[in-house]
């Protein structure tokens, strides 16, 4: 399942995220993966959860963010929670790029049982039917 969080910088988005990943720590019986672009959210989310930078790992567009995804998945079985934050911008805020990934993540998540929840700066108006979808 895909949850989409999309309004203009300063609506909330970040902090809705950050209670929506420290709720989701409390009650998982799993793991729960927040990916970033940066740092900025390590004093706010709980060391319980794995925090990861895609700087770090060179994720930078929206194929690369749907392997790094992919791999996550992969590689532990535990996950019941990922959140993104600012997808659209590790996206390289390229529209078609991110209706492409999200179409991707989809059809990936609908094998798993793992919630996913993102935030994009976007106004509601300029989203595409894709991104419509899942908010």
């Amino acid at each position: 399942m895909i949850k989409l969080i999309i309004g203009t910088k300063g609506t909330g988005k970040t902090k809705t995220l950050i209670e929506m990943v420290n709720n989701a720590l409390a009650t998982t019986k799993g793991s729960v993966v927040c990916i970033e672009k940066g740092d900025k959210l390590k004093f706010d989310i709980k060391y319980q959860c794995r925090l990861i930078d895609t700087e770090e790992y060179l994720v930078t567009d929206g194929q690369s963010l749907y392997g790094f995804i992919a791999g996550i998945l992969a590689s532990n079985h535990d996950v019941t929670d990922i959140f993104v934050d600012s997808a659209l911008k590790i996206c390289q805020n390229d529209a078609a790029s991110f209706d492409y990934f999200l179409k991707e993540i989809d059809a990936l998540l609908k094998s798993h049982e793992v919630n996913c929840v993102m935030t994009s700066s976007l106004p509601i108006e300029d989203a595409s039917d894709v991104v419509k979808k899942y908010l």
